[in-house]
């Protein structure tokens, strides 16, 4: 099922997919909601730290998101295989809006609590492991297969945008207005991805109706994954550096009790990654490509946890906010390169399976790995915590290059 062909100004331009209206539409609705969905990250772990004052309780928001997703994410997957996938993610996003809505009511009233946190947080996460396998699958549906490259790339810049933007404002709501207000910010972010999906006329996917929910079909994703040995070593690459290396949970503290910048800080740290995310993705762009891929992914990652380590260490503000920027960037090079291999490995019938695949490794392993930071931090410190994570992800590196050659010799054909 092909798309109508764009006009041919837009067929040499670096904003080639945005000439598709659905893509448009769709583009523009995530980038108003992927804004307001940063804004109630940083808020949530905010409110936590604040509510209980505990780095174990901010560990905990990461498993209270991982769990519904590894629990969800192969039938969220099917689904997005087997049913129109803008109708699902009208029923996802509806469900979001609603549960973001509940937290701003729940803190207006004065009813909220840790556990009313958790809860919502976890029901966020189960529509999530619902939603991200029909959004990620739609761009092919909706720009042709030569520009489909384009559309990905716009899409990174877009939820990098979002980032960027959305702690920033966050910060400073919390500080002016309050966690609640941003709270009905993002549900109200919501109604621009509604209104993109209502509005939407190309098709969806090929054989729409021909796949069933059944255990063969829930198992099909893995059984791909697995058979091909790249890709599942670069599923796990992400997973364990994630794991090790990703203490988003404790930027609280560091704000707060290190190096005391309040929540205004607190908003620009978590820019600080999606900063160094765009700057690496615009070099990417400008590097064309790139043959060694695999050595240049186990480069990126290493970096990736010594940024972590230098971060740990760090008492200035200036200086967090750089290596912030350089986790953001290597961790972007090495994420750029694995979807690469990954879209390029996946066919169309079972995309929306992979996609449930790799997002179990991809949200499973900093959320958990916020997880093992808020343990750490309870016992040795934030600090600690963080410098720990950075130095067995740089370990991890050298694991994986000696195990996996595969890997390490990867080459783009």
């Amino acid at each position: 099922m092909n798309a109508p062909r764009p006009p041919a100004r837009a067929r040499a331009s670096p904003f080639a997919a945005l000439a598709y209206r659905d893509f448009r539409l769709l583009w523009l609705g995530q980038l108003v909601s992927q804004a307001g969905t940063q804004m109630q990250t940083v808020t949530i772990n905010w409110h936590i730290y604040v509510l209980t004052g505990s780095a174990l309780a901010l560990g905990l928001t990461g498993l209270m998101r991982v769990v519904p997703v590894v629990a969800f994410s192969l039938v969220g997957g099917v689904f997005a295989d087997a049913h129109d996938r803008r109708r699902v993610m009208l029923v996802t996003q509806s469900a979001m809006l609603l549960f973001a809505a509940l937290l701003g009511l729940a803190t207006m009233r004065e009813w909220v609590s840790a556990g009313v946190i958790y809860l919502l947080a976890a029901l966020t996460a189960a529509a999530t492991a619902f939603d991200n396998p029909a959004r990620q699958s739609l761009p092919p549906n909706l720009v042709p297969k030569e520009h489909l490259a384009n559309a990905l790339s716009l899409n990174s810049v877009m939820h990098r945008t979002a980032a960027i933007v959305g702690p920033g404002i966050a910060g400073f709501v919390i500080a002016w207005l309050g966690v609640g207000a941003v709270y009905w910010i993002n549900a109200a972010s919501f109604l621009a991805v509604l209104v993109a999906l209502v509005l939407m006329r190309t098709p969806t996917q090929q054989n729409l109706g021909a796949l069933r929910v059944t255990p063969s079909a829930l198992s099909e994703g893995i059984r791909f994954v697995r058979r091909s040995r790249v890709i599942l070593s670069t599923m796990l690459l992400d997973f364990f550096a994630n794991f090790f290396s990703s203490a988003s949970a404790l930027l609280p503290i560091f704000a707060r009790d290190i190096l005391r910048v309040g929540p205004e800080g607190l908003g620009f740290l978590y820019a600080a990654q999606p900063v160094g995310a765009v700057i690496a993705g615009v070099g990417m762009s400008f590097a064309g490509r790139l043959r060694r891929q695999g050595v240049v992914m186990l480069w990126a990652v290493a970096f990736y946890g010594l940024a972590t380590v230098l971060y740990g260490a760090s008492q200035w503000f200036a200086l967090s906010f750089l290596f912030l920027a350089l986790v953001g960037a290597t961790d972007t090079i090495s994420t750029i390169l694995r979807n690469t291999i990954r879209q390029l490995a996946t066919p169309d019938h079972i995309r929306g399976r992979t996609t449930a695949v790799n997002m179990i490794f991809v949200l499973g392993g900093p959320q958990l790995g916020n997880l093992e930071a808020g343990i750490v931090a309870a016992l040795i410190g934030a600090p600690l915590s963080v410098i720990t994570g950075g130095i067995a992800t740089i370990l991890l590196v050298a694991a994986m290059a000696w195990f996996a050659p595969q890997l390490r010799e990867y080459r783009e054909q």
